[in-house]
């Protein structure tokens, strides 16, 4: 989030989204319910659209949606031709859109009719294929065979005077039989599907999936593997929660296939295993700002009040390392482990969104030197980040969000102050070392297991490209192109889309700056309360978010391609509890630490949630989906803020997601922004082919390749690149590790969680120092001069490599 620091740094956005092409649906979830398991064979009439019956059909308010749409089995009455869904079917006037086209399970196991269908139990390869358990219940035929075969095995005898005897065995050995049947069938099915409630969820709409897994499966456990609404979930902590997902949201999580890919958020979000559709498919999200990449603002001002003086992760880890008594540096790993859980990765599904922007530092991977930053934790926090998501059909959209040096000297970069990134005498050395984290990130999330959860990847929070000059910022977003395309390669589904954000540039100044790039996305942050402020009401603003941004990004969806907004929030004014930063002051309340700001009220009004009207909250609500609609992709800043340790409640309201739909300001169902701002100047979808991968994705013509070559010929405040300091390729690579997996037995699950880097071809060490050469602190001023000579005596190394992106294939 931007906490600018004077008043130069108040850049403006310029404005921003609107869209017609994604309006709620109001199709009825009136299906026929699924036949009943004694039937011999079933059939259900309603074969076009307008067979289905009206509104006054649909299931009774409240009841869980059926699990099968329940259309015909067959193309048409007496047709011996069984389709397996009603989109595969001649009835195809149902849209594409259309939550009645879904695939219909043909139950019946034994004619050869019914070979080839869809099974009805998501776990069936897992259960009965491969481990030898119980399939689901037959019907039909089956039950037939099974009876003459028992009628064949217990014929009547042929002497009359043991006929009694006979038929008391008969039906003891049915009645054995039956129970031999029953238990299991109670056991393994019917008890398991009544704790979890899987049927009551499955959903019915145009992305059909069947959960799908890549990783070494063992022995099946009785504990739930997935569940719908009103399921109950236990955390690893054994704390449980009721999972509350009114959308048709289905999680799927097993230990001992960890990798499954089969859960969704929502019926309208395509399950992980299934194709999202940039463009088309909205990216729907909240950022987890303040979790693994800590600011005052946040999660956390109750952290940095514990600790006066403090304002950004690099004083708070320096003054919870110095307070051994209450536990040093670990105080950060027990914010990890407390302010993000599994449940609120439940709750931003069961809330309608798809997506979680996760912010990180670099340190998740090291720190060097003096850098008082806990090293290597919070990766072990993503990694539960992925597993969450997927568990509940969720992407991720990773934001490296702090580098070396500061990308902007603002206090969520990991240190107040200076940039010296791209600027001063060690910007240089500072943007290797960030191409490197890139580099080892892109290798990871690359790899298979992977890549289909954490789908974008923020390569650089808010660098504040007016300092660093958008030639050397451009030259360095198409060497981290380059680096994340060679571990993934290119084309559709290979690794993250590459999310750029603007710089603080307007959008249309990064046309074509990298033509024909592969997945490539812009992302802005449209924020209204950090320039003038005003006293009038939040109903005065509803429809600012239309008119400020909506355009602008119709025009960049045409012009350049994918446009998200990475953050925005509800604020309209400055106030907050170190919404500026620590002791900067309010510009509402004319306190501002730089500048002259007039004083225009109290921040009471803006900040005592406690005491909004119901009118305050229909405004808010009303620019929330505003806000939605102008942006189209959009991650709100942010999903939660901890309370204050002085007041013990939030003390930012207009920036939490879940406060906000606590208390009634929030919308409750997201797709009720569609349509809001009148879709006066549309975008249409979709986005060029090579925009999503498809044909013509990655030829960046030459001349374009060539003006954007890597290093930059200088940087800002230091002069020419042959003066500074720099590393060479000799470090070892820092591999990530995977996560590790507890079968239900105890012991270590066998799934393959990959090796940390996609590429094996990709080798060349990472930069480090040269022992003969004399470098700066990384975070020195920029206003330093170089040291002269650099490396005295030293010859100074070839160019740098400049990594080329795997060929497509």
């Amino acid at each position: 989030m931007s906490n600018n620091n004077d008043a130069t740094r108040n850049v403006a956005y310029d404005p921003l989204p609107l869209t017609n092409d994604d309006f709620p649906s109001n199709t009825l979830y009136n299906a026929p319910p699924s036949p009943g398991p004694r039937l011999s064979s079933f059939h259900t009439p309603q074969m076009i659209p307008g067979e289905l019956g009206p509104e006054e059909n649909a299931i009774p308010a409240g009841a869980a949606q059926p699990r099968f749409l329940g259309a015909a089995l067959y193309d048409g009455p007496g047709s011996p031709h069984m389709r397996d869904s009603f989109a595969s079917s001649t009835h195809n006037t149902i849209t594409a859109n259309s939550e009645y086209n879904s695939s219909v399970y043909a139950l019946n196991d034994g004619p050869a009719r019914f070979e080839g269908s869809y099974r009805d139990d998501p776990r069936d390869s897992y259960y009965a294929r491969e481990h030898d358990a119980l399939p689901m219940s037959p019907v039909g035929a089956t039950a037939r065979r099974t009876l003459e075969e028992k009628r064949t095995a217990y014929t009547p005898p042929k002497a009359k005077s043991k006929r009694k005897i006979m038929i008391v065995a008969i039906i003891a050995c049915i009645l054995l039989l039956i129970l031999a049947v029953v238990i299991p069938v109670y056991i393994f099915v019917i008890k398991p599907s009544n704790n979890e409630a899987a049927d009551k969820s499955s959903p019915s709409n145009s992305h059909t999936s069947k959960p799908t897994s890549t990783g070494s499966a063992g022995k099946p456990n009785a504990t739930p593997v997935t569940g719908g609404d009103k399921s109950e979930i236990t955390m690893e902590d054994g704390t449980k929660f009721i999972y509350q997902n009114s959308f048709g949201g289905t999680w799927y999580w097993d230990e001992n296939d960890p990798f499954n890919q089969g859960a969704r958020a929502q019926t309208w979000s395509p399950a992980l295993n299934e194709t999202f559709r940039y463009g088309i498919d909205k990216m729907r999200g909240v950022n987890f700002g303040g979790w693994l990449n800590t600011e005052p603002l946040l999660h956390s001002p109750a952290l940095y009040e514990k600790y006066p003086g403090t304002v950004d992760e690099w004083t708070l880890s320096v003054a919870m390392a110095a307070d051994t008594a209450s536990g040093g540096l670990k105080q950060m790993e027990d914010h990890y482990k407390t302010f993000i859980t599994e449940k609120d990765f439940a709750e931003v599904a069961a809330a309608g969104l798809n997506f979680i922007r996760i912010p990180i530092g670099y340190w998740a991977i090291e720190v060097r030197d003096n850098e008082p930053f806990l090293p290597k934790v919070s990766w072990t926090y993503f990694l539960k980040a992925i597993k969450w998501a997927r568990k509940y059909g969720l992407r991720i959209n990773l934001d490296l969000h702090a580098v070396p040096g500061s990308q902007n000297g603002w206090n969520h970069s990991g240190k107040l102050g200076h940039i010296g990134f791209l600027n001063g005498p060690m910007g240089y050395a500072n943007a290797q070392r960030t191409l490197d984290y890139i580099r080892i990130l892109a290798e990871f999330i690359s790899q298979p297991q992977y890549k289909d959860v954490v789908t974008v990847f923020g390569i650089l929070n808010e660098p504040r490209g007016p300092d660093m000059g958008q030639d050397a910022l451009s030259r360095f977003y198409m060497e981290a192109y380059n680096i994340i395309r060679t571990a993934g390669g290119i084309g559709e589904g290979k690794g993250p889309y590459v999310s750029l954000h603007d710089g603080f540039f307007s959008r249309d100044e990064w046309v074509n700056v990298i033509p024909n790039a592969d997945r490539v996305s812009l992302d802005t942050h449209p924020y209204l309360c950090f320039g003038g402020q005003s006293a009038s009401p939040m109903s005065s603003y509803v429809n600012t978010p239309c008119s400020s941004w909506g355009n602008a990004v119709n025009t960049s969806m045409g012009a350049f391609g994918l446009t998200n907004a990475g953050e925005f929030s509800n604020a309209v004014t400055d106030c907050g509890l170190f919404l500026n930063g620590v002791g900067l002051g309010i510009r509402y309340e004319g306190d501002y630490y730089q500048g002259t700001w007039p004083r225009i009220g109290s921040c009471t009004t803006w900040t005592d949630y406690q005491n909004y009207d119901a009118a305050t909250k229909a405004d808010i609500r009303q620019f929330a989906l505003a806000s939605m609609d102008a942006l189209q992709d959009y991650f709100f800043w942010t999903w939660k803020i901890g309370p204050s340790a002085a007041s013990g409640k939030v003390e930012t309201p207009a920036w939490s997601y879940q406060l906000g739909l606590e208390n009634g300001w929030m919308p409750t169902d997201p797709r009720q922004a569609a349509g809001v701002c009148g879709n006066t100047n549309p975008w249409t979808p979709p986005l060029q082919p090579w925009q999503t991968g498809g044909a013509g994705a990655g030829n960046i013509p030459a001349a374009a390749s060539s003006s954007l070559a890597w290093p930059p010929p200088s940087i800002s405040l230091a002069g020419v690149l042959s003066a500074l300091p720099s590393y060479t390729p000799t470090g070892p690579i820092p591999t990530l590790p995977g996560p590790t997996f507890v079968a239900a037995s105890g012991a270590t699950a066998t799934a393959n969680v990959g090796n940390g880097w996609a590429n094996a071809a990709d080798t060349q060490l990472i930069m480090a120092p040269m022992q003969t050469c004399t470098y700066l602190d990384p975070w020195v001023d920029p206003a330093v001069a170089p040291p002269a000579p650099f490396c005295p005596g030293a010859v100074r190394r070839a160019a740098e490599p400049t990594m080329t992106p795997a060929p497509r294939t």
